[in-house]
Protein backbone atom coordinates (compact mmCIF):
# COMPACT_ATOMS: atom_id res chain seq x y z
CA UNK A 1 0.00 0.00 0.00
CA UNK A 2 2.86 2.42 0.75
CA UNK A 3 4.15 1.98 -2.78
CA UNK A 4 0.73 2.63 -4.31
CA UNK A 5 0.14 5.77 -2.24
CA UNK A 6 3.57 7.09 -3.21
CA UNK A 7 2.89 6.26 -6.85
CA UNK A 8 -0.44 8.08 -6.65
CA UNK A 9 1.31 11.09 -5.10
CA UNK A 10 3.73 11.14 -8.03
CA UNK A 11 0.68 11.17 -10.29
CA UNK A 12 -0.68 14.24 -8.49
CA UNK A 13 -2.81 12.80 -5.68
CA UNK A 14 -2.68 14.50 -2.28
CA UNK A 15 -0.82 12.48 0.34
CA UNK A 16 0.63 12.94 3.80
CA UNK A 17 3.47 11.49 5.87
CA UNK A 18 2.38 10.34 9.33
CA UNK A 19 4.90 9.93 12.16
CA UNK A 20 4.42 7.54 15.07
CA UNK A 21 3.58 10.46 17.37
CA UNK A 22 0.60 11.28 15.16
CA UNK A 23 2.17 14.29 13.46
CA UNK A 24 1.31 14.59 9.78
CA UNK A 25 3.00 16.65 7.08
CA UNK A 26 2.14 17.03 3.41
CA UNK A 27 4.13 14.85 1.01
CA UNK A 28 5.26 17.43 -1.54
CA UNK A 29 5.92 14.99 -4.36
CA UNK A 30 5.22 17.53 -7.11
CA UNK A 31 8.35 19.52 -6.26
CA UNK A 32 10.61 16.61 -7.28
CA UNK A 33 9.62 16.89 -10.94
CA UNK A 34 11.26 20.24 -11.64
CA UNK A 35 14.68 21.71 -10.79
CA UNK A 36 14.93 22.92 -7.19
CA UNK A 37 17.10 25.83 -6.16
CA UNK A 38 20.37 24.41 -4.92
CA UNK A 39 20.39 21.44 -7.31
CA UNK A 40 23.19 23.01 -9.32
CA UNK A 41 25.45 22.93 -6.26
CA UNK A 42 25.10 19.14 -6.26
CA UNK A 43 25.15 18.59 -10.00
CA UNK A 44 28.41 20.40 -10.66
CA UNK A 45 30.20 18.07 -8.22
CA UNK A 46 29.12 15.02 -10.23
CA UNK A 47 31.90 14.75 -12.78
CA UNK A 48 32.10 10.97 -13.09
CA UNK A 49 29.67 8.03 -13.10
CA UNK A 50 26.93 8.88 -10.59
CA UNK A 51 24.39 6.71 -8.79
CA UNK A 52 21.24 8.62 -7.78
CA UNK A 53 19.80 6.67 -4.84
CA UNK A 54 16.07 7.10 -4.27
CA UNK A 55 15.91 9.02 -7.52
CA UNK A 56 12.14 9.50 -7.55
CA UNK A 57 10.91 10.95 -10.86
CA UNK A 58 14.52 11.53 -11.83
CA UNK A 59 15.15 15.25 -12.05
CA UNK A 60 18.81 14.89 -11.00
CA UNK A 61 19.44 11.74 -13.02
CA UNK A 62 18.01 13.36 -16.15
CA UNK A 63 19.93 16.60 -15.58
CA UNK A 64 23.20 14.68 -15.34
CA UNK A 65 22.46 12.57 -18.41
CA UNK A 66 21.77 15.76 -20.37
CA UNK A 67 25.16 17.11 -19.31
CA UNK A 68 26.89 14.03 -20.61
CA UNK A 69 27.53 12.58 -17.15
CA UNK A 70 26.79 8.87 -16.93
CA UNK A 71 24.15 8.60 -14.24
CA UNK A 72 21.77 5.88 -13.09
CA UNK A 73 18.76 6.42 -10.87
CA UNK A 74 17.44 3.67 -8.64
CA UNK A 75 14.04 3.75 -6.96
CA UNK A 76 11.61 1.21 -5.51
CA UNK A 77 8.54 2.68 -7.24
CA UNK A 78 7.72 1.63 -10.83
CA UNK A 79 6.01 4.94 -11.61
CA UNK A 80 9.11 6.90 -10.57
CA UNK A 81 11.38 4.74 -12.71
CA UNK A 82 9.02 5.00 -15.68
CA UNK A 83 8.90 8.78 -15.41
CA UNK A 84 12.69 9.01 -15.33
CA UNK A 85 12.95 6.89 -18.46
CA UNK A 86 10.28 8.91 -20.28
CA UNK A 87 12.19 12.08 -19.42
CA UNK A 88 15.33 10.68 -21.03
CA UNK A 89 17.19 9.36 -17.99
CA UNK A 90 18.47 5.91 -17.12
CA UNK A 91 16.78 4.27 -14.13
CA UNK A 92 16.22 0.85 -12.59
CA UNK A 93 13.60 -0.50 -10.22
CA UNK A 94 15.97 -1.37 -7.42
CA UNK A 95 16.41 -1.16 -3.65
CA UNK A 96 19.80 0.22 -2.66
CA UNK A 97 20.40 -2.90 -0.55
CA UNK A 98 19.81 -5.19 -3.54
CA UNK A 99 22.33 -5.92 -6.27
CA UNK A 100 23.21 -2.67 -8.05
CA UNK A 101 25.03 -2.50 -11.40
CA UNK A 102 28.53 -1.07 -11.23
CA UNK A 103 28.93 -1.84 -7.54
CA UNK A 104 32.29 -0.57 -6.35
CA UNK A 105 32.85 1.56 -9.46
CA UNK A 106 30.62 4.64 -9.02
CA UNK A 107 32.54 7.90 -8.67
CA UNK A 108 29.68 9.61 -6.85
CA UNK A 109 26.50 8.60 -5.07
CA UNK A 110 23.66 11.05 -4.53
CA UNK A 111 21.45 11.04 -1.43
CA UNK A 112 19.45 14.18 -2.19
CA UNK A 113 16.09 15.32 -0.81
CA UNK A 114 16.75 13.79 2.60
CA UNK A 115 17.38 10.28 1.25
CA UNK A 116 20.04 9.79 3.92
CA UNK A 117 16.95 8.72 5.87
CA UNK A 118 16.22 5.65 3.73
CA UNK A 119 15.64 2.63 5.94
CA UNK A 120 15.83 4.54 9.20
CA UNK A 121 19.50 3.68 9.78
CA UNK A 122 21.84 6.28 8.22
CA UNK A 123 25.03 4.53 9.34
CA UNK A 124 23.94 1.24 7.77
CA UNK A 125 22.90 3.04 4.59
CA UNK A 126 26.28 4.75 4.30
CA UNK A 127 28.10 1.47 4.87
CA UNK A 128 26.14 0.08 1.94
CA UNK A 129 26.94 3.14 -0.19
CA UNK A 130 30.61 2.71 0.76
CA UNK A 131 30.42 -0.64 -1.07
CA UNK A 132 28.87 0.98 -4.15
CA UNK A 133 31.32 3.83 -4.73
CA UNK A 134 34.88 3.26 -5.88
CA UNK A 135 37.93 3.90 -3.66
CA UNK A 136 38.19 7.66 -3.37
CA UNK A 137 34.55 8.06 -4.39
CA UNK A 138 32.24 10.60 -2.80
CA UNK A 139 28.70 10.75 -1.50
CA UNK A 140 26.69 13.95 -1.84
CA UNK A 141 24.11 14.17 0.92
CA UNK A 142 21.31 16.60 1.68
CA UNK A 143 20.93 16.91 5.44
CA UNK A 144 18.66 18.79 7.81
CA UNK A 145 19.42 22.27 9.11
CA UNK A 146 21.14 22.82 12.48
CA UNK A 147 17.78 23.59 14.09
CA UNK A 148 16.44 20.13 13.26
CA UNK A 149 17.20 17.32 15.68
CA UNK A 150 18.53 14.07 14.22
CA UNK A 151 16.00 11.31 14.77
CA UNK A 152 15.02 7.83 13.71
CA UNK A 153 11.32 7.33 13.05
CA UNK A 154 8.67 4.97 11.87
CA UNK A 155 6.46 6.68 9.31
CA UNK A 156 3.69 5.78 6.90
CA UNK A 157 1.91 7.44 4.00
CA UNK A 158 -1.73 8.51 3.95
CA UNK A 159 -4.04 9.28 1.05
CA UNK A 160 -7.52 10.07 2.24
CA UNK A 161 -8.72 7.09 4.32
CA UNK A 162 -5.95 4.84 3.03
CA UNK A 163 -2.82 4.25 5.10
CA UNK A 164 0.34 2.45 4.06
CA UNK A 165 2.58 0.20 6.10
CA UNK A 166 4.96 1.68 8.66
CA UNK A 167 8.57 1.91 7.50
CA UNK A 168 11.84 3.24 8.86
CA UNK A 169 12.98 6.76 8.07
CA UNK A 170 15.54 9.08 9.61
CA UNK A 171 16.60 12.71 9.65
CA UNK A 172 20.25 13.68 10.06
CA UNK A 173 21.11 17.20 11.16
CA UNK A 174 24.14 18.89 9.67
CA UNK A 175 25.47 19.04 13.23
CA UNK A 176 25.61 15.22 13.32
CA UNK A 177 26.64 14.32 9.78
CA UNK A 178 30.36 14.06 10.60
CA UNK A 179 29.71 11.49 13.32
CA UNK A 180 27.28 9.56 11.12
CA UNK A 181 29.65 9.68 8.14
CA UNK A 182 32.57 8.31 10.16
CA UNK A 183 30.41 5.46 11.41
CA UNK A 184 29.44 4.76 7.80
CA UNK A 185 33.03 4.64 6.55
CA UNK A 186 33.54 8.20 5.31
CA UNK A 187 36.07 10.07 7.48
CA UNK A 188 36.14 13.34 5.51
CA UNK A 189 33.12 15.66 5.41
CA UNK A 190 32.66 19.04 3.76
CA UNK A 191 29.45 20.95 4.50
CA UNK A 192 27.92 23.97 2.78
CA UNK A 193 24.60 25.67 2.09
CA UNK A 194 22.89 26.49 -1.19
CA UNK A 195 19.60 28.38 -1.42
CA UNK A 196 18.65 27.38 2.11
CA UNK A 197 19.54 23.72 1.65
CA UNK A 198 22.21 22.05 3.82
CA UNK A 199 24.53 19.79 1.85
CA UNK A 200 27.55 17.62 2.58
CA UNK A 201 30.22 15.81 0.59
CA UNK A 202 31.48 12.61 2.23
CA UNK A 203 34.72 10.96 1.20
Amino acid sequence: MMGQIYADALAGAAAEIEYVDGTRVVLEAARWFEPIEGDESLLRRCTGPTLDIGSGPGRLTVALNRRGVRALGIDITPRAVAHTRRAGGFALLRDVFDEVPGSGRWATALLADGNIGIGGNPELLLRRVRQLVRPGGTVLVEVASPEVRSRVDRVRLHRGPLAGEWFGWAAVSVTDIRRVARAGGFPAVECWTAHGRWLACLS
